[in-house]
């Protein structure tokens, strides 16, 4: 079998090259920077550690279903722990409210914060059930870029198909059917936020992303001991130990053709390297603009013209003491979202009252920060990069607005005196760091009430012997659905060599 090549080293990259190498291909995976797992990166000083890229793990399966093509098990090299209650929101208002995993406890919580919505948010979580049900059958672990992808009309067509069509309630919005259900505009506020997951707005995605909900309550929050890096390096160890070649410093500045299929990579420093295929976990658009170019990148083009999912303002700060009201995962709501959605979506300038999350991890793992201390992760929504942002001039200003807004609805009016060591990364840092799209955290925007769920296919319908990868590739952004991805680019090329190898024998 020949050689195949991964192109960056992220969760999508790892879970791609531990697949193939499981089932016996000879891989060599290429990351530019000097460490792999990409935004799932580790930032430590004076004792403080955190994560910096993602720090909610949902959907352990997909990564134990990696694990499992090796013949190994997950749990016997993460330390996994389940969060509950998953989150804490603070309002604008001054209310409280957590959202626990079990749905006759959430109900119970909420007759007693919102008498009236207990029954919306159970009808709510139902079809979330359904949507996700469907998902798993139709959407989930192959490779899936448009409607044809998912059901064969012909041969599938039935009254059972047509019923699992009807419930995606295809034209409708998450925020649309959301307030269907629940009228208490905070907790329609809390369960909008399943889909900033996949970064895109509750006005503009389509209804078929409340399956996010059930995925959640259903498999639960988890910590890895470690912290969310911990499952790169794992996923890491584990390539390396399938014989995956591992190589740092290697920055792709090409993917090679030829015969009108992707033949090779060719490094920054002119080195070329034969390969048998190619996966490409960098972002999509930028792997077919700018390593592919020509009529591959012009079909792609044409197909999708989506905007990038929104950017953020991250910071890092370590404090000297903990906010003991603070539970692992909170979210302080904005006063609007509608306000702070059309900002960030359409308007394309920071929300002037945004939502801010902080993760707290030292609630899990003491060992995060000094004793007595707290690792404050603070994530910030933004817009992804137009040309006249400046963050290197904006920082300042926007920095005041978001613990402005901790102090009022956060309890955190003394937060500035608290810090110790600090860093940030802007939307630009962001671009610049990871090879996204405009600095956009997530990928491709899933706005659109139809057709808004479907990203760029893991097989590339533009030039055979590439597969995609990651964020900016089906089924989309998060942790588990990045993994998915490198596992569904995986299985899609191993089926296309396969396949090849039989025609060619028979």
């Amino acid at each position: 079998m020949g050689r195949i090549g991964v192109i960056g080293g992220g969760l999508g990259g790892l879970a791609a090259a531990c697949v193939l190498a499981a089932r016996g291909h000879p891989v060599t995976l290429f990351e530019k920077n000097d460490w792999l797992g990409g935004k799932a990166a580790e930032w430590k000083q004076d004792g403080f550690r955190f994560d910096m890229g993602p720090t909610i793990m949902t959907v352990p399966g997909v990564l134990a279903r990696i694990y499992a093509e090796a013949g190994r098990r997950m749990e016997d090299v993460l330390d996994l722990r389940r969060l509950d209650p998953q989150w804490r929101c603070f309002f604008d208002d001054g209310s409280v409210l957590d959202l626990r995993e079990d749905v006759a406890a959430m109900r119970a919580g909420l007759d007693a914060y919102s008498p009236g919505n207990a029954d919306g948010y159970r009808d709510f979580i139902a079809l979330s059930a359904r949507l996700h049900d469907i998902s798993e059958r139709f959407f989930f672990w192959k490779s899936v870029e448009d409607l044809r992808d998912t059901i064969d009309m012909r041969k599938n067509m039935d009254l059972a198909t047509l019923s699992d069509i009807l419930a995606l309630r295809m034209g409708t919005t998450v925020a649309g059917t959301i307030r269907r259900r629940v009228r208490d505009t905070r907790v329609a506020q809390m369960l909008d936020h399943f889909v900033q997951y996949v970064g895109s707005s509750p006005y503009g995605a389509p209804a078929v992303l409340c399956g996010i909900a059930h995925m959640q309550t259903a498999e639960g929050v988890w910590y890895p001991i470690g912290g969310t890096r911990a499952v790169p390096e794992a996923l890491a160890a584990l390539a390396a130990d399938l014989g995956v070649e591992l190589r740092l410093g290697a920055d792709v500045a090409r993917i090679t053709t030829e015969g009108g299929r992707a033949s090779g990579v060719e490094l920054a420093d002119g080195e070329r390297v034969p390969l048998a295929a190619v996966v490409s976990n960098m972002d999509s658009v930028r792997t077919m603009r700018e390593l592919i170019g020509g009529a591959p990148q012009e079909g792609f083009a044409r197909r999708w013209k989506r905007e990038p999912a929104c950017s953020g303002v991250v910071l890092y700060l370590g404090l000297d003491r903990a906010y003991d009201h603070l539970l692992h995962h909170d979210f302080v709501f904005s006063r609007d979202p509608a306000e702070e959605f059309d900002y960030i979506y359409n308007k394309g300038e920071p929300a002037p009252d945004p939502t801010c999350y902080i993760a707290a991890p030292a609630r899990t793992e003491p060992g995060v920060a000094p004793p007595g201390g707290e690792a404050l992760y603070i994530l910030v929504h933004t817009p992804y990069l137009r040309p006249h942002h400046d963050w290197s001039r904006m920082l300042p200003a926007y920095r005041r607005v978001i613990f402005d807004k901790l102090a009022r609805c956060a309890g955190m009016a003394d937060l500035e005196s608290r810090i110790r060591v600090e860093r940030v990364l802007t939307p630009q840092d962001i671009h610049d760091r990871y090879r996204v799209l405009d600095g956009a955290i997530y990928g491709l925007a899933s706005h659109g009430r139809f057709f808004g769920a479907f990203k760029p296919g893991n097989r590339s319908r533009d030039l055979p012997g590439l597969y995609l990868a990651g964020g900016a590739a089906h089924p989309g952004a998060g942790m588990p659905m990045v993994m998915m991805s490198g596992w569904i680019a995986a299985d899609a090329l191993h089926a296309d060599l396969t396949a090849n190898d039989a025609r060619r024998s028979a």
